[in-house]
């Protein structure tokens, strides 16, 4: 959770909810996400979409023809 979204002050007293609210914290740390790769290509230029929107289409294609035959 990003800091950012905390907007409320609130108060931990007493020994047994500071453990309480230390452990989560420290849980929190130890079950991130694991990060994914993911292979990116920025489209730049009109002639770039393009060309990605004919492969789209092409594929799309592909696709329907692959499910009815």
């Amino acid at each position: 959770m990003a800091t950012s979204s905390i907007t409320k002050n609130f108060v931990v007293a007493g020994k047994e909810q500071v453990e309480k609210f230390v452990n989560a914290i420290e849980e929190s740390a130890q079950n991130r996400p694991v990060r994914t790769p993911v292979n990116v290509k920025f489209i730049e230029t009109e002639s770039e979409l393009r060309e990605f929107m004919r492969f789209r289409k092409k594929k799309e294609k592909e696709k329907l023809n692959a499910n009815n035959g």
